[in-house]
């Protein structure tokens, strides 16, 4: 039999029929023509937008919401979503909200093709009667292909396509619907549309709703609970019961009630007694972003910054930051990430026991793994908060009159990850001129006659006319001239011995290596000290002029004790997919590795890293494997604090403006500094300089307690 079609001329004839009545004119010649005929009627008819459905629905997936936790996997840092959805197997849904949205949406679900003839020949006559559009005919089906096709749209033509309200629009959503119940069960359809549906109060899909709503999950809602839901989807606001008068949305839930009798899913007793009970919310909120992060873990909400700015620069999620961003916002994810619960409870209670939030300086520590670059701990005393209402006056004078300071609510990226630059590191910089010199081939003993000034070989930048237009730093005590060795001169921190050992390998060297482990150059005078021309003449480098943060400086650190082996920071510890896969990402070379595997490589030879440690054991009061530490050092009281080996290097500016420590074991490298970010010139003063050395050693302590006591390997005889 050959299947009857319309010409052009008689399909344009035919849309005022489809406007008026929903193609009911095709539907009432149902009896000479198969409902399959509707697709033949309008690809003739509209050629030019009914055409083949653009992509296997099949495979469409709308918006989820992603889940972001610590590295338990259990403590949740808080959801990013642009529409709160979590895909729920049908499986695991109350049977009540099944039946009440087949009920109260299309009570002929498990009859139909798709296309319900019946209820497109009564909104036909309904519409009729109206004398417009009082009434639809979609089905369950026709509703799931209209929400497909919209959260599939990659283009605004196939946005409208999926949303104007047109007649040609129903007709393709018939046409696909049919074809997809063809080939997807009953129970798939009602499972996608479950999940798909919008019902208000910005929940998407029935686990978002049960959620929000009655702060439950779908599996447990019971029947007068999900009748409130079903009824929500024909007109969320209208019957959003959190919002309005809940009389409408009483209503609304006692016609689905109604509905769910009549179809015999529930008994007329059942009903009565649903219907009398007023409709009772439990409302939850769930968190959105960082600055949703609970109170409870507010610390946290500096970390998850952190994350944020860390995935809207990664290639593998996309080719612009908005791109990674609307990702993660809507890709559904499991982020497992490095942050542990127990390190950072630690790390913030030392933190605030140094310095308080109402202080005007920021003081902070930073804790990374060795040999993975996992972040395990960012705390710093500021509550993560973008009301600034009750903040201090901002300790720039020039400033104070216009703008309040940062304390002690911010949401500034204080300890890395962002665009701030950081703080001026002191002597900590020492470590990238004695990791250079001995990556070089120069031995730990390595011995200068190190005076309380030196004239050096670099520029002073106009600012020493009395070295001969040269830079001639001093040392912080006369007790450090003499003869010293990169034990004895990093342990006292002997600044004219380590100018000598800089202009022994090259300023450019120490520059080159420190950006091997991960430093950056932010501001606009660093940028140019570091610039290819200028950096052979960077000698001020050494004493750590440059800006940097502590993320930077932890990690930088962590691959000193991983033996050289530099790993890329990072916040996470695995990435999944809704489906429970982890998420692969390409690499440059073309492979597929997965998103949240380390990224390390050899950046130093492992035994210069541990020439470097058993120098760096002198400034905490640990005994190296070899040498001597000259009798006294820096931070001689860590050692004893932390109770097994550690290394480490404290620093300071000009006038104590910011004062540092970075230390390490095998097992964590921490880095902590007190400093004012509003005010570079506001000096944190002497008094204060230990704090950052107390901070890493009481945290160190703490969060290796109880935990076995591992060595460092000694470097061999040749290099010392």
């Amino acid at each position: 039999m050959t299947k009857p079609t319309l010409s052009p001329s008689e399909g344009n004839r035919f849309l005022p029929l489809l406007r008026a009545g929903l193609i009911a004119g095709v539907i009432l010649a149902a009896a000479a023509y198969p409902l399959a005929a509707i697709g033949g009627i309008g690809a003739k008819a509209t050629a030019d937008l009914v055409r083949d459905r653009p992509r296997d629905l099949r495979h469409t997936s709308p918006a989820q919401t992603t889940y972001v936790y610590g590295a338990d996997g259990k403590t949740l840092l808080t959801t990013f979503y642009e529409e709160h959805r979590k895909y729920t197997p049908i499986g695991e849904m109350s049977p009540y909200i099944q039946q009440a949205i087949v009920a109260s949406e299309d009570s002929r679900f498990y009859k139909h093709n798709g296309v319900d003839a019946k209820g497109v020949a009564r909104a036909f006559v309904a519409n009729q009667q109206a004398g417009g559009v009082s009434q639809g005919a979609s089905t369950l089906t026709m509703q799931y292909v209209r929400m497909a096709l919209r959260d599939s749209a990659q283009t605004p033509l196939e946005v409208q396509e999926a949303t104007e309200q047109t007649s040609i629009r129903k007709l393709r959503e018939m046409r696909i619907a049919l074809d997809l119940e063809k080939e997807m069960s009953k129970t798939e359809i009602l499972e996608r549309y479950l999940n798909s549906a919008y019902f208000g109060h910005r929940a998407y899909g029935i686990y978002a709703a049960s959620e929000i709503f009655f702060s439950k999950t779908p599996k447990d809602l019971s029947p007068v609970e999900a009748a409130t839901l079903a009824g929500l989807v024909k007109a969320p606001s209208e019957y959003d019961p959190a919002v309005n008068d809940q009389k409408a949305a009483t209503d609304r839930r006692n016609y689905v009630i109604d509905r769910m009798r009549t179809m015999g899913y529930i008994s007329p007793d059942a009903a009565a007694a649903m219907q009398a009970e007023p409709i009772k919310l439990k409302l939850s909120t769930p968190p959105n972003d960082c600055a949703s992060v609970s109170k409870e873990y507010n610390s946290w909400g500096f970390f998850c910054d952190y994350l944020k700015s860390w995935w809207s620069v990664q290639p593998g999620f996309g080719t612009n930051s908005l791109e990674r961003l609307d990702k993660l916002r809507r890709g559904g994810y499991k982020i497992v990430t490095s942050i542990d619960p127990k390190v950072q409870d630690i790390a913030e209670k030392h933190v605030l026991a140094k310095e308080s939030a109402s202080s005007p300086f920021a003081h902070g520590l930073v804790a990374v793994e060795p040999g993975t670059g996992r972040v395990k701990a960012m705390a710093v005393n500021r509550i993560y908060s973008l009301d600034s209402t009750e903040n201090g006056p901002h300790s720039d004078p020039s400033k104070r009159a216009r703008m309040k300071g940062n304390y002690p609510n911010t949401v500034n990226p204080l300890l890395g990850g962002g665009d701030l630059p950081g703080y001026q590191a002191g002597s900590t910089f020492k470590m990238f001129v004695m990791l250079a010199a001995l990556d070089a081939g120069l031995p730990l003993s390595t011995a200068y006659d190190s005076p309380f000034r030196i004239t050096s070989i670099y520029p002073g930048g106009g600012t020493t006319s009395s070295c001969g237009g040269l830079w001639c730093p001093s040392n912080a005590s006369a007790a450090m001239t003499g003869r010293q060795t990169m034990w004895s001169g990093f342990g006292k921190s002997v600044n004219t011995y380590f100018v000598q050992l800089e202009q022994a390998i090259g300023a450019d060297k120490a520059v080159a290596l420190a950006e091997r482990l991960g430093l950056q150059w932010r501001t606009d005078v660093d940028k140019r000290q570091a610039s290819p021309e200028k950096r052979k003449e960077w000698g001020a480098f050494v004493l750590g002029v440059s800006d940097v943060t502590p993320l930077e400086m932890a990690n930088a650190y962590a691959a000193i004790a991983a033996d050289g082996r530099f790993c890329e920071a990072i916040p996470v510890t695995s990435i999944s997919n809704p489906d429970g896969t982890p998420t692969m990402i390409t690499t440059k070379s073309g492979g597929q590795v997965e998103a949240a595997k380390p990224r390390c490589h050899q950046e130093v030879s492992a035994d210069a890293a541990r020439a470097a440690t058993d120098a760096a054991r002198c400034p905490t009061g640990d005994t190296p494997a070899r040498g001597s530490c000259g009798g006294w050092s820096t931070a001689d009281s860590v050692k004893g604090t932390v109770g097994r080996p550690v290394a480490g290097k404290t620093g300071t500016t000009d006038s104590t403006r910011s004062a540092w420590f970075v230390g390490y074991t095998p097992e964590y490298a921490m880095a902590s500094f007190l400093a004012d970010p509003d005010n570079p010139f506001n000096a944190v003063g002497d008094a204060q300089s230990n704090k950052p050395v107390s901070t890493v050693s009481d945290t160190l302590r703490d969060a290796l307690k109880d935990q076995p006591v591992r060595q460092f390997a000694p470097p061999s005889p040749t290099i010392s």
